[in-house]
């Protein structure tokens, strides 16, 4: 991993899937803006990704496999597969989920900071479906 130390917003994010580089697929294509009602949502995500993809839940630390993931590629919403962001922007920050110090593009997540655990956390989401 390569290990960007100062930062001060890392960009940590559950919920993605890898599409390697060397792979040809139309998923690497940004997905249309995606609202969806929530029993649509239930019926296409497991409960863990709908946990986290909708209700705002986190995985516990270390427990993400992109987190010592160092193959090329892109990382898409597991949800639309609207590309979030670039392995070239991973870093190791420490914390236990997968971090990135910039995304795919100016558009591709947005975020929101809550207290829900007692410290200022910033939650990063697809902006394509959220």
């Amino acid at each position: 991993h390569r290990r960007r130390p100062s930062t001060t917003n890392p960009y940590p994010r559950s919920g993605m899937l890898l599409i390697p580089s060397r792979a040809s697929s139309p998923r690497m294509m940004a997905a249309p803006d995606l609202r969806l009602p929530d029993s649509e949502w239930r019926a296409r995500l497991s409960a863990r990704e709908y946990e986290v993809l909708r209700r705002e839940g986190t995985e516990p630390a270390w427990s993400h496999e992109f987190n010592a993931l160092e193959e090329e590629g892109v990382f898409t919403c597991a949800a639309c597969a609207t590309p979030l962001f670039r392995s070239q922007e991973k870093f190791d920050s420490g914390s236990g989920w997968p971090s990135f110090w910039a995304p795919a593009g100016d558009d591709a997540v947005i975020t929101s900071v809550d207290f829900k655990l007692g410290l200022p956390r910033t939650e990063v989401r697809c902006a394509a479906c959220d």
